[in-house]
């Protein structure tokens, strides 16, 4: 089996898991098999030959994403500023803790969650103290490679630019901050697990995505409030609310040991900095017992939601064309409600996208205009944004946990494969866009008022434009016919930055339109023209199934 590097690191450290109450021989391996299985690729149904090639072991989800690195080559701009560290400092980790905790949410909630492996381990003389040390572990070394991918180039530039002691203080920071944003993760999962019981546990835990989604990208912003912007010149003002930011504790050890600046504010965040994460871990570390016994309610049925099936019924009966379609509509429409990885990874998408509007606007009046100067500017078009939804979920309409019995569409006398996506897309806008589009929408027209209408009419054809495109852009797949590992195995990237493209040029045109006089009204019935045609052409009805 193979060894791993950070494996070895482990074994410094065992001593440390003895006396924690951890059989470190079995966590360590554990953690080797749960690593050698990230490493693998696994192909998946109706996968043919062009598939197998990618399904190789050259993809592991720890490999060094581009994306990644090029992100991560902004925080240098922070890192070689001198002086005023708590200004350049706050704003870096503010990024990283946005950046990770979202990835966290999105991406490995469902591993931190997963019960899978307790039908094998549990009937072994395993202590479950160590198996669940080990499922932590497991999160935190796929978070610190993410971490190190990002602050990677920022580190190596710090080392150069502002020294060694700059250098360890940033490392420190940064390992510090991945076990707070994951034992922060775990404790608020282990108070919802205490709390509620069975199925209905499973949604209260998607509507918590939603909610650290938004409260993530609201202390993101505050983080930017921390400083007066006067004459080019940033001036720092301590303020209570500010030991309530994250970022700003691990800030201020930069300004204390290196700006020399000894203000009791400072010392007491930096203490902050490393008290917080430290006891957050060992109480966490006294509480995983508790954790992995509240675990076992995610695979009780009790009190399960039950779902009669009518309003799919009847949406289908509305919008769908012919019975195959409305046959995947209602399959879609059921997927979407009872796949619970399906929802932990696209309901953060759905908190960030509900708020992401209204957080600049927020700025705008932030920064002075009331809500009458508000009313004179195109901020409406920042309604656009709640389409970053479709980007994740029509990607995610692909997976599943149940991929295996994607058999079935073999069996099916299909006319063609264009009724299932048509009604795969209809699906998930009617159930994930439509609703958020009216949330923001009914908002937004109290914000702007009447004269906003003629926009907000225009704006919905504008999305159902962009949600086919986003469909097109990605390659095709039938509905929830792939393993989710395949998620961190393809490389999705240059697609998302094509698909933001159009967003923002569809918002563009939209300005452009709206500076010509009646130009929303003849803008309006081409954009229904162009919606007709895009459909037509992305689900042609002679298309036989391959």
């Amino acid at each position: 089996m193979t060894e791993f590097y950070v494996l070895k690191l482990l074994d410094r450290l065992q001593g440390v898991f003895r006396r924690t109450g951890v059989d470190y021989p079995v966590l360590r391996s554990i953690l080797q098999v749960k690593l050698t299985m990230d490493a693998r690729r696994t192909p998946t149904v109706l996968a043919g030959g062009k598939d197998n090639k990618q399904n190789t072991a050259e993809g592991s989800p720890f490999r060094i994403q581009w994306i990644y690195l090029l992100l991560g080559l902004m925080l240098i701009l922070f890192v070689v500023q001198d002086g005023n560290y708590i200004f350049s400092m706050s704003i870096t980790f503010a990024i990283l803790m946005f950046m990770i905790a979202t990835t966290l949410i999105s991406d490995f909630s469902s591993v931190m969650l997963d019960l899978r492996d307790k039908n094998i381990l549990f009937s072994k003389p395993v202590n479950r103290r160590t198996l669940n040390m080990a499922k932590s572990l497991h999160v935190l070394i796929y978070l610190l490679t993410l971490t190190l991918t990002v602050t990677g180039p920022s580190l190596i530039v710090s080392l150069f630019k502002q020294g060694i002691v700059f250098f360890l203080i940033y490392a420190a920071a940064v390992i510090l901050m991945d076990c707070l944003i994951l034992v922060i993760t775990a404790l608020i999962y282990l108070l919802i697990l205490r709390v509620f019981d069975g199925e209905k546990l499973k949604d209260i835990i998607n509507y918590v995505q939603i909610i650290l989604s938004i409260g993530i990208a609201v202390g993101y912003q505050l983080v930017s409030r921390l400083f007066n912007l006067a004459d080019l010149t940033v001036s720092y003002e301590p303020a209570w609310w500010q030991y309530l930011l994250a970022p700003a504790w691990f800030a201020s050890p930069f300004e204390l040991l290196l700006g020399g600046n000894r203000s009791v504010h400072l010392t007491v965040m930096s203490v902050l900095a490393l008290v917080v994460p430290v006891l957050l871990l060992a109480v966490y570390i006294k509480l995983m017992p508790m954790f992995e016994r509240s675990l076992q309610k995610l695979a009780s049925e009790e009190g399960a939601g039950k779902d009669s099936g009518n309003m799919a019924r009847r949406l289908s009966e509305l919008f769908c064309q012919g019975k195959e379609e409305a046959l995947f509509f209602r399959f879609t429409w059921s997927m979407m409600r009872n796949e619970r990885d399906f929802k932990l990874k696209v309901y953060p998408t759905f908190g960030l996208s509900l708020i992401l509007p209204f957080i600049f606007i927020f700025n705008i009046l932030w920064g002075g205009g009331g809500l009458e100067v508000l009313r004179n500017t195109k901020a409406f078009l920042f309604i656009y944004f709640c389409a970053l939804l479709m980007m994740t979920a029509v990607q995610m309409l692909r997976y599943s946990t149940s991929y295996r019995a994607a058999w079935i569409y073999k069996t099916i006398p299909l006319p063609g494969l264009s009724p299932v996506y048509r009604g795969m897309l209809k699906a998930a806008i009617l159930r994930l866009l439509i609703p958020l589009f009216v949330i923001e929408g009914a908002i937004f027209l109290w914000i702007f008022g009447v004269r906003f209408l003629p926009h907000l009419i225009i704006v919905l054809p504008a999305l159902l434009l962009y949600s086919v495109l986003c469909f097109r852009l990605l390659p095709k797949s039938l509905p929830f016919s792939e393993q989710y590992s395949a998620a961190r195995q393809k490389d999705f990237t240059g697609s998302a930055f094509v698909q933001m493209f159009i967003l923002m040029g569809l918002a563009g045109l939209h300005y452009v339109i709206s500076l010509i006089p009646f130009g929303i009204y003849i803008y309006a019935p081409a954009l229904v023209i162009a919606n007709w045609w895009i459909w037509r052409i992305s689900f042609p009805r002679a298309e036989l199934a391959g």
